[in-house]
């Protein structure tokens, strides 16, 4: 089977880049899947559905007009199902099984019942990510400045992380707790431009496995909108509705993860997969947080990555044992309160492209942190009380200067002071309380 990537089409955003789409497809040919493949889809939705107009099978299945006819043909030859016309328009079509139709769907959804939009093949698949890939993105001195407008991260720090992204390769943060690697690697998806194409299935050895998700990635513009039926309609060319567009994705992880999260899910009783957070990552940002905190050992986590890293591909494999290659096309940023060589050896070390160490802060910038969460929190700011917060708690117990301290402080003088009917202010009674409440003693 053969996919139509030629003539793609462009989808413009606001940011004047672009990823190219897919043209619809034509004939069952182009969609790069089976006829009995999509037969089995269609008569699985119909089971599921009930009856359905042509004009519903287009926006529920996303394939044209032009794909469904020879199918649905087939099926009323083959007494699988039945057509209605209520009127001559050819919208005014309604679909519905026979009884031989109903006891072959039930077969089908033993095998599996994953029942949507078509998916995409596999070569449609990689194509698509290499087209797409998150190393063509550029970014500039400007987008990091504004991305980080009037927050308060070290300029060499920022140059770093301006560099490394323009890389594409992986990004190790480290530090020590509290100092803000999580709160910059999140803002490092403000630095994503461009927009991406995500399918909403692939279909590998006629197993399917669901890509986009909902609660991970963005559409550029509402579902309801994607693909409709009119498109198929009208029989024009148009864009792939098995495609989303989407903004590039952004998958945050952290102490949750395990290694079979890396593999393929495979849900024994649906009988198809869900893909792993590095696959509804690829053309995107991929945070793995806290690592080292997981239940699997730090050191088995990153071994996983050697391959993926170092060759920008990552090997899956089905249930039933076939194995098979995808891109991996993501910037991985790994944040850890660990120093690099409690987590991996030199040999791995090597592979990721910078290792950035983000430590505590200065008095001016600690200082500007704790203005910045005062007038947030509509607390007066206090030079007397940050010298006090300063001498009296931090110098004398060895704290450093953590940029996550200044708001958990403050919230919890704020806290006290609702409870006790007093003004919110940086008083010596207040930080005294709020220092003593938010750090454990031995």
């Amino acid at each position: 089977m053969k996919t139509r990537l030629t003539e793609p089409v462009d989808v413009m955003n606001e940011d004047r880049r672009h990823t190219q789409l897919p043209l619809q497809p034509r004939t069952i040919e182009e969609t790069g899947l089976s006829f009995q493949f999509l037969v089995e889809l269609l008569t699985k939705a119909l089971f599921l559905r009930g009856q359905m107009r042509l004009l519903d099978l287009v926006a529920y299945s996303k394939l044209s007009v032009a794909v469904l006819e020879p199918l649905l043909a087939f099926m009323r030859t083959e007494r699988v199902c039945e057509a209605t016309r209520s009127s001559e328009a050819e919208t005014a079509i309604a679909y519905t099984l026979t009884e031989l139709g109903r006891l072959r769907a039930e077969d089908y959804l033993r095998k599996s019942q994953y029942v949507g939009p078509a998916p995409v093949s596999l070569h449609a698949y990689i194509n698509q990510v290499h087209q797409q890939s998150v190393a063509n993105m550029q970014v500039t001195r400007e987008q990091l400045a504004q991305v980080f407008s009037g927050l308060v991260v070290k300029e060499g720090i920022l140059k770093q992380f301006g560099a490394a992204m323009n890389s594409g390769r992986a990004i190790f943060v480290y530090g020590p707790p509290g100092s803000g690697k999580t709160f910059i690697a999140e803002h490092l998806a403000g630095l994503l431009t461009g927009d991406v194409a995500i399918p909403h299935a692939v279909v590998v050895d006629n197993e399917v496995i669901q890509i986009f998700d909902p609660l991970t990635h963005e559409p550029l513009v509402p579902l309801t909108t994607n693909g409709s039926g009119a498109l198929g309609l009208d029989r024009r060319i148009t864009t792939d509705a098995r495609w989303v567009p989407c903004h590039r994705p952004v998958i945050k992880t952290g102490g949750e993860l395990t290694l079979s999260m890396l593999d393929l899910d495979f849900d024994e009783s649906a009988r198809f997969y869900q893909a792993p957070p590095q696959v509804k990552a690829n053309n995107g940002l991929l945070i793995i947080d806290d690592l080292g905190r997981q239940l699997a050992p730090a050191i088995d986590i990153m071994n996983r990555w050697i391959v993926p890293l170092d060759r920008h591909v990552d090997y899956l494999a089905l249930h039933t044992g076939k194995k098979f290659m995808l891109p991996f096309d993501v910037i991985v940023v790994f944040s850890t309160n660990l120093p690099p060589s409690k987590l991996a050896d030199e040999a791995f070390l090597r592979r990721l492209g910078y290792k950035i160490y983000v430590g505590p802060l200065s008095e001016d910038e600690y200082r500007l942190i704790t203005q910045q969460v005062c007038a947030e929190l509509q607390i007066p700011f206090s030079e007397d009380g940050f010298n006090f917060l300063l001498h009296e708690h931090h110098y004398k117990s060895g704290k450093p200067l953590s940029a996550c301290i200044p708001r958990d402080i403050l919230e919890q003088l704020r806290d006290i002071a609702v409870y006790e009917g007093k003004p919110a202010a940086m008083s010596k009674e207040l930080l005294d309380w709020a220092w003593n409440n938010y750090f454990t003693h031995d």
